[in-house]
């Protein structure tokens, strides 16, 4: 018997050996395609300005500029999760600053990219006027407002949520704030962000278009990437070079989504708040292998060990070293006078901003241009975008409501779904906006109301992902006593799956409002070649602006567009946030 056990356990571990040997190769692949993408963009960030771009359309120039795209999306998300874990949980914690940062956020998700992309494109050339890093930081800050938002308002709406009874638990435990947010806080925020992570990349490639191949005037500020070898592909009207980049931007979406999303899923499922394991849970190949790594864990009890001698390195005290009630006390005397320092710099920058403001938008006069140019042009270009907003959400709603419950409550469906729904919500929809618009002007249609469906192109993604994370989010415990009860498929829906879904239905509803007001810069005024199509709307007033070098009125719209959502948000979705809250949270 000890003989067939020995050689039982020499076959078991001539077995393995291959998904070993896997493991460690796919280590060394994303290491090594981790570095390469340093590489690329570190060359980019150091190269020369220059002041024509030249976009290289043969297919051999697509591997290099697809990997540029993709380190600056991942350089604009890894900005985005330090805002939204810094910012969420400021504002979760301090209802006094809460009462500012909330609104706060509303007008920065309000305020479109394109308003103050040639602002930001300026100034980041005027101080680095010799050097392309310049616009990649530009670049890179854009695909962060595209961004951050939707992951902030999922953040802060999950530590919002998390019960008293396990705060008390963490007090009971004397657990520290550093504690309770990696303990408690992110925990508990964990499906919502992931997702949420998911939908913010494709956020950021819906205006990728905009950002690498931005120009102002005859002024050249692209950047070599797959946004502007698209952009470039459309002016010229190159249909095999159009297809390439759609193919290689497809291979990207499903490459990061086999490599890195799918893996984070299925880990993050281990958060889910329920005391039966679910017997159909996800898988991923990616993840196994990577738990079964050697090196992975190498690298991580190395990184382990490295933490607590920082620690001690940093407490460690010099036999000249200062009292500690000195070192208090310098620490707290510099560290007040760099606060009032940096609110001095920003009331300054405030007060600055807001005079230049005021004297452009002083300058549009309030009605009897004729040609446009006036503020009763703006107010009623408002109220058109708002009716197209609108229903793009509310078409967004009816669909992705229960395409998104049915995905998330069904592990076998969300496996195979998820890549198809991963590559139609990451496709940057602007470089498919002249190919739609020429079918519905085919079909008909309206450009006036055909540029509907192109804002449900960037916005009804939002909405998906929100709810899939949220019926993903289900216990089991529920979905088990509705089928002890042999609860009929209709109270199904009504009495759980919505009521559960329904606060990040609320999340998904509020940012899918906020991308369908930036969608309507590059969906009410779309060029193709030497043909323009615009609807008339405060997204269109914008780009005309824009095109036109027309201040006042740029100024004026991208107000007007602000504040008009932030009362939205106050007056309508702040009342929809309460009622999740303590209505519909699993966790009250």
């Amino acid at each position: 018997m000890p003989l067939i056990a020995h050689h039982t356990q020499r076959v078991r571990q001539v077995l393995a050996r291959p998904a070993r040997v896997g493991a460690e190769l796919l280590v060394l692949l994303l290491v090594a395609a981790f570095v390469a993408l340093v590489v690329a963009v570190g060359r980019q960030v150091r190269a020369p300005l220059h002041q024509t771009v030249a976009i290289d359309l043969r297919f051999r120039a697509l591997p290099g500029y697809t990997m540029l795209s993709l380190g600056r999306g991942f350089l604009a998300y890894l900005l985005s999760l330090a805002f939204t874990l810094v910012y969420g949980t400021i504002a979760a914690h301090n209802r006094r600053a809460e009462r500012l940062m909330l609104p706060a956020l509303d007008v920065l998700q309000a305020i479109p990219v394109l308003g103050f992309l040639p602002g930001l494109v300026l100034a980041m050339i005027a101080l680095f006027p010799t050097r392309e890093i310049g616009l990649e930081l530009a670049c890179v800050v854009m695909i962060f407002t595209a961004q951050a938002w939707n992951m902030t308002f999922s953040f802060h709406g999950s530590l919002r949520g998390i019960p008293a009874s396990a705060r008390d638990v963490a007090a009971v435990n004397r657990l520290g704030a550093w504690q309770t947010f990696r303990l408690l806080e992110v925990p508990a925020a964990m499906i919502g962000l992931v997702w949420n992570s998911m939908m913010s990349m494709a956020g950021g490639w819906f205006f990728l278009t905009v950002n690498e191949a931005f120009t102002l005037g005859n002024r050249d500020y692209r950047l070599p990437g797959i946004g502007s070898y698209m952009n470039e592909a459309i002016n010229r009207g190159n249909v095999p070079a159009m297809l390439a980049a759609v193919v290689a931007m497809v291979v990207m979406i499903v490459t990061v989504d086999r490599l890195l999303w799918r893996p984070i899923v299925v880990w993050s499922q281990k958060y889910k708040i329920e005391d039966t394991p679910d017997a159909d849970a996800p898988r991923s190949l990616v993840l196994e292998l990577l738990q079964r790594s050697r090196l992975r864990r190498w690298f991580v009890r190395r990184l382990a060990r490295r933490g607590p001698r920082a620690a001690r390195r940093s407490v460690a005290v010099p036999a000249a070293a200062p009292s500690p009630a000195g070192r208090a006390r310098a620490l707290a005397g510099a560290g007040g006078a760099l606060r009032w320092l940096v609110i001095a710099a920003l009331a300054a920058g405030g007060v600055a901003g807001t005079l230049t403001l005021v004297r452009l938008l002083v300058a549009l006069p309030l009605a009897g241009a004729g040609n446009g140019h006036d503020w009763a042009h703006v107010v009623l270009a408002l109220l058109a975008s708002f009716a197209r907003t609108t229903a793009a959400v509310a078409v967004a709603a009816a669909w992705a409501l229960p395409a998104g419950i049915w995905i998330g409550r069904s592990p076998k469906w969300s496996r195979r779904l998820q890549p198809l729904v991963q590559v139609a919500a990451s496709f940057p929809a602007p470089m498919l906006f002249p190919l739609v618009t020429l079918l519905m002007l085919a079909l008909h249609v309206p450009f006036t109301l055909g540029c509907v469906a192109l804002m449900l192109l960037g916005a009804q993604w939002y909405v998906l992902f929100n709810v899939i994370a949220g019926a993903m989010a289900i216990p089991a415990e529920l979905k088990e006593v509705a089928t002890v009860n042999d609860m009929p498929r209709r109270q199904r829906w009504s009495r759980l799956y919505v009521p559960c879904v329904f606060p990040y239905l609320v999340t998904g509803l509020v940012t899918a409002a906020g991308g369908a007001w930036n969608a309507t810069i590059v969906s009410e005024y779309v060029n193709f070649k030497d043909r323009t199509f615009s609807a008339f709307g405060l997204g269109s007033t914008i780009s005309h602006a824009t095109a036109e070098g027309d201040f006042p009125l740029l100024c004026a719209a991208i107000v007007t567009m602000a504040v008009f959502v932030v009362l939205v948000n106050r007056l309508f979705w702040r009342r929809m946030y309460r009622l999740a809250e303590e209505r519909y949270s699993l966790n009250t």
